[in-house]
């Protein structure tokens, strides 16, 4: 086995995985909770991108995203929608047609199935507000009516995500919700499972 890119950690030999063996297989495990432990960082670091891209809007992409955490967290949230608040938008500069399957798939692992929803369905909900203004219906959410979770993700729109483009509303900073995201997306192992 070689050693991977000078991080003294061992990898496997194989060069097709239906070759790979369960000692390979046991090598790689614990090479995926190393990965896993980096994942706060990487969101981290992907959030502060979004400090360079407005997009044209009144805010940069991070101060919406800060904007729509604070209003949660000030309401009462608890800290898993906070981090959904967080993180709904974390794909815009990634993959602007498609960021709410971006963040949606980030949080899958770590959030409740009515927080994934609505992390997976607020760039619809969103668009109730606007998207009569782009040539498209603003009432495509309702397609979505009959599901369990439509009244809480038309919430999440209306009370933080709508109202988050305030150029003089005074937002946490990043740091402030660090701690959050590193407990929230710690290696599953270490913390309790979810529903």
């Amino acid at each position: 086995m070689n050693s991977g890119h000078g991080d003294g950690q061992p990898r496997t030999h194989f060069t097709s995985i239906h070759d790979s063996t369960a000692e390979d297989w046991s090598i790689i495990m614990r090479q995926f909770d190393i990965t896993q432990s980096l994942v706060a960082d990487n969101v981290l670091a992907q959030l502060r991108l979004l400090a360079h891209d407005d997009g044209g809007f009144p805010v940069n992409r991070l101060e919406h995203s800060l904007q729509t955490a604070t209003r949660a967290e000030r309401d009462g949230r608890d800290e898993e929608y906070i981090l959904c608040a967080l993180l709904h938008d974390i794909g815009d500069n990634l993959a602007p047609l498609n960021h709410p399957a971006i963040a949606a798939g980030i949080l899958k692992p770590f959030v409740s199935k009515a927080n994934h929803w609505m992390v997976s369905h607020h760039g619809i909900f969103q668009g109730y507000y606007f998207w009569q203004h782009i040539g498209l219906d603003p009432h495509h959410r309702e397609r979505f009516r009959d599901s369990p979770y439509f009244e809480y993700t038309e919430e999440f729109c209306a009370k933080y995500d709508d109202p988050s483009f305030d150029g003089d509303y005074r937002s946490s900073p990043l740091e402030h919700f660090e701690p959050l995201v590193r407990s929230l997306l710690a290696p599953l192992p270490s913390r309790n499972s979810r529903p």
